[in-house]
């Protein structure tokens, strides 16, 4: 069972999507809390490699409030991804492509454990967002046309 604790809305408007993947993620004590607690803030995140391992940068995770000074987190530490090397290679291919990056899509839980999906993404040019707004106002528009001959 899935239960999504936070999406990151903004990479859909922001990037095209190419891949999702799936990854686990280390995290604290008190980080685990808060995250159940959906305290959780993708703004400005995005997957970077260091030594061959996979890091999300800059998801900011907020301390957990009853928890002590001394047994808090850092709210935006760099927090280590769980995936296979072969899949770490693969990825580290890709993005070194031209207009490639891996950003945090979302954070859920599967099970009793915390999963990240990160997407490889392209990003998107300006006329590309107008074009994608344009096409989600049409959908509504039809949305409601059709809920309307079904009333009548």
């Amino acid at each position: 069972m899935v239960q999504i604790i936070s999406k990151n809305r903004k990479a859909w408007h922001e990037y095209f999507v190419e891949e999702r993947l799936e990854a686990g993620i280390v995290l604290t004590g008190t980080e685990v809390k808060s995250c159940r607690d959906g305290r959780v803030n993708f703004k400005d995140a995005y997957c970077d490699f260091r030594n061959g391992e996979l890091y999300v940068v800059q998801m900011h995770i907020s301390p957990y409030p009853h928890a002590g000074p001394h047994f808090n987190h850092e709210p935006e530490r760099p927090r280590k991804l769980l995936m296979h090397r072969r899949e770490l290679k693969r990825l580290l291919g890709k993005i070194k492509e031209k207009g490639f990056t891996l950003v945090p899509l979302a954070l859920y839980l599967k099970g009793p454990r915390i999963k990240l999906e990160i997407g490889l993404v392209r990003g998107k040019k300006l006329h590309d967002k107008r074009e994608s707004i344009k096409q989600r106002d049409a959908d509504r528009n039809l949305r409601a046309a059709m809920k309307e001959q079904a009333r009548s």
